[in-house]
């Protein structure tokens, strides 16, 4: 027999109520999908962090007519991680939507509050980290550097981890110096190839991205949002090269590195 949930859940106009009741059902211990049920916080996570990449991904395509559905798997990947922690009896939907603007509220008093709007974006940015710290102080964070999320894409994280060490006075005051250490990692690097076991070239390499991390920083560049660029760029021009032997009826491997090179030089004057 058909209940108020049934029409909900196959209402095409029921929205967020909807999808809540479809989360609930898929969980349902006697009714739902086995798969949904034998999913946990730690098997979810994965699926979380790809759809966050698809969103970002058709945005950078500019792939509006995606985007809806990109952040429809998005904001399901949060209803997922709602229902189950409903079940464990943490916290609801509602919960994560009420912390959510109980701290835009709290970050924004020059719109909610009090204060003035009569402020440079500078300064609202210093505002913004002004009042992060203080939410940190008072979940009792035991170092400057805890509450920087550990599953961070590792470039992400590392420009994150130096923000927040030159908060706190941990920083190169000159630029210079940053490349003088991108130099000094460099050599390193170099004398580890030749000298020393995997691990150490390793360590090596992680040294010189961190550093160049650093330098991405100071010249007030996104170096995650640079290295994508950097990737479409080469996408772009390895194409080229791919579509201008295929004219010939050749492929990359009956090539060799001098002509693609030039095939390279030319798909950069193409503008590509």
């Amino acid at each position: 027999m058909k209940n108020a949930q049934d029409d909900l859940i196959h209402d095409p106009k029921g929205g967020m109520a909807r999808l809540l009741e479809i989360m609930r059902r898929l969980r349902d211990p006697k009714t739902g999908c086995p798969w949904d049920i034998e999913q946990d916080f730690s098997t979810i996570a994965p699926y979380t962090i790809e759809e966050a990449y698809e969103v970002s991904d058709a945005i950078e395509r500019k792939a509006w007519d995606e985007l809806k559905g990109e952040l429809g798997d998005l904001l399901f990947q949060s209803v997922f991680h709602a229902q189950m922690a409903e079940e464990r009896g943490l916290f609801s939907f509602d919960d994560i939507a009420n912390t959510m603007s109980n701290k835009m509220v709290a970050r924004h008093p020059h719109v909610f509050g009090d204060e003035t709007r009569e402020k440079s974006a500078e300064q609202q940015t210093a505002d913004w980290e002004t009042i992060k710290a203080a939410e940190r102080a008072a979940k009792a964070r035991a170092g400057v550097l805890d509450d920087v999320a550990l599953n961070l894409p590792a470039l992400m994280r590392a420009e994150k981890l130096q923000k927040r060490a030159a908060r706190v006075g941990f920083d190169w005051p000159e630029i210079g110096q940053v490349i003088d250490k991108i130099s000094e990692e460099a050599k390193e690097l170099a004398e580890a190839r030749d000298s020393l076991p995997q691990d150490k070239i390793d360590e090596e390499m992680g040294d010189l991205l961190f550093v160049m991390a650093n330098l991405a920083r100071h010249l007030k560049v996104d170096a995650e949002t640079a290295l994508r660029g950097a990737n479409s760029k080469f996408t772009r021009r390895f194409a080229y090269i791919e579509a201008q032997l295929a004219k010939t009826g050749r492929t990359p491997e009956g090539s060799d590195l001098a002509e693609m090179d030039a095939l390279w030089d030319a798909a950069k004057e193409a503008g590509l």
